[in-house]
């Protein structure tokens, strides 16, 4: 089979481009085929991201395995195929390339086909707008999250008695 994604930059001007690749392939190479067709070099770190349909970041799936053996290691692009991450019901993913610029991506399954006789895959299909020349710049908010005053957590900062220095002091 193959899946037909819109790739969108995260930016107030359309830059997009349309791409389809056959569903068996890794990310990896979806990642090579993105950094192609935006015009990237393609030597900076990146990662996808599993996304809702709110585009609320999910699991990471790595260019590079950078964990430390532990048991939550993070997916790899290169053991991920484009099928294990998207689906008819789970479309979207979120793709972020050069972690100090964060160019910042939507990508959504818009279709799956059937592979044609001579065509070759992967293939960008349409390209609209050219990148600035750099990334757009993020807001980075919080959510709403408990009060920094501990007094709203039932904390009286002046009542040193009930700190218990002595008794946790080594």
């Amino acid at each position: 089979m193959i899946y037909k994604f819109r790739i969108i930059l995260d930016a107030e001007e359309d830059v997009f481009r349309d791409i389809e690749i056959e569903a068996g392939d890794s990310l990896e190479e979806f990642h090579n085929t993105i950094t192609q067709a935006f015009g990237f070099e393609g030597s900076e770190m990146a990662s996808f991201y599993l996304s809702d349909d709110e585009w609320n970041q999910g699991e990471e799936i790595s260019l590079f395995d950078m964990g430390d053996g532990q048991d939550d290691a993070v997916r790899s692009m290169s053991e991920t195929t484009l099928e294990d991450a998207v689906n008819e019901e789970s479309t979207k993913l979120i793709y972020v390339y050069d972690f100090l610029t964060m160019w910042t991506f939507f990508v959504e399954l818009a279709d799956i086909a059937e592979k044609e006789d001579g065509r070759a895959y992967p293939n960008l299909l349409f390209a609209h707008g050219q990148l600035p020349e750099f990334p757009p710049e993020k807001q980075f908010e919080a959510e709403e999250g408990p009060s920094d005053d501990l007094n709203d957590l039932g904390i009286d900062i002046d009542d040193y008695d009930n700190f218990d220095f002595d008794e946790n002091w080594n």
